[in-house]
């Protein structure tokens, strides 16, 4: 058999064997691509298309604006209003629940007795849903039923109204969003903590390093991409927070809890303005995506992966 047909069929059967991958690939990837078709890309462009157009209570498009709904967006004081609150959230729950969760894990890595019941109750919060969470934060924010209030009087304080004064309103709502979302930050970081090799700790323990200083100078270090992980899908989940919002204080008192999630809430599931609150989305979904490639840039580059 001639050399050059040996050659010809050995090309193709590889070309074949290529094609038949390419195409169990696809295969394998087409449930999963319709799945982000559907519920991602459709609605983004259709959110793009209805941001030019004014739309009637049904959603239907009545009339093109092109840029208008933007700029009106630029020119409300509550738009920016709802941009504050929402910045001053992640502020106060992200960096918190991040360190809170980090200290709680370093306490549960330890080898005591029991340490095992004390994993479950630190992550037990991850199993609550938001509206399970909120109504037990209610009951705990009661102006005279609740709990926190009652220490207050026990300590001869002044009580407190956590939820309808617009000075307590956002921190009340960072406190329970700190706690609802501790049992999933701290899974994370328990898990790289536990990830680190023991005889790194070994070493450091005959060199003579302290809890403190091993901590810092070589765990730390050492889990930098869960904290990373951690960070940015915290960051966006502040983001998108919406239903203990909305359970809780309904974006008030005095919009001081109006977050851009509740308020693209309010313009298009309230107020039946669909192009307005679809041109705050496409502005939500713009920072979101300007933050995380921030994060991306300057904050990867203190990740040390092993």
């Amino acid at each position: 058999m001639p050399r050059s047909f040996i050659h010809s069929f050995s090309t193709r059967s590889i070309r074949t064997n290529r094609w038949l991958e390419r195409v169990i690939a696809y295969a394998f990837l087409a449930p999963s691509l319709v799945l982000f078709s559907i519920f991602l890309f459709y609605p983004l462009i259709k959110s793009v298309y209805l941001s030019m157009y004014l739309t009637d209570p049904r959603g239907r498009v009545a009339q093109f604006v092109g840029l208008k709904n933007f700029t009106d967006l630029l020119s409300s004081e509550l738009f920016y209003k709802s941009i504050t609150n929402t910045l001053s959230f992640i502020l106060l729950t992200v960096p918190t629940g991040i360190i809170l969760a980090m200290l709680l894990a370093a306490i549960a890595q330890n080898r005591l007795r029991g340490i095992f019941l004390f994993r479950f109750i630190f992550s037990l919060p991850m199993a609550i849903s938001v509206g399970t969470g909120s109504i037990i934060w209610m009951i705990l924010y009661h102006p005279t039923l609740g709990v926190f209030n009652y220490f207050l009087t026990l300590m001869n304080a002044t009580p407190i109204h956590w939820l309808t004064d617009p000075k307590w309103a956002l921190i009340s709502i960072s406190i329970m969003t700190v706690w609802m979302n501790l049992g999933f930050q701290f899974i994370v970081l328990l898990s790289g903590m536990q990830s680190v090799p023991e005889d790194i700790y070994d070493s450091a323990k005959i060199d003579g390093s302290g809890s403190f200083r091993t901590f810092f100078k070589l765990t730390l270090p050492l889990i930098t991409p869960s904290l990373f992980f951690v960070a940015v899908v915290s960051m966006i989940g502040a983001f998108q927070s919406f239903g203990q919002i909305n359970i809780l204080t309904k974006g008030g008192p005095m919009n001081s809890t109006n977050v851009m999630v509740f308020n693209i809430y309010q313009d298009a599931f309230v107020n039946y303005r669909f192009g307005v609150g679809s041109a705050q989305a496409l502005i939500l979904f713009t920072i979101i995506l300007i933050l995380t490639l921030i994060q991306f840039k300057f904050l990867e580059k203190k990740v040390h992966y092993q």
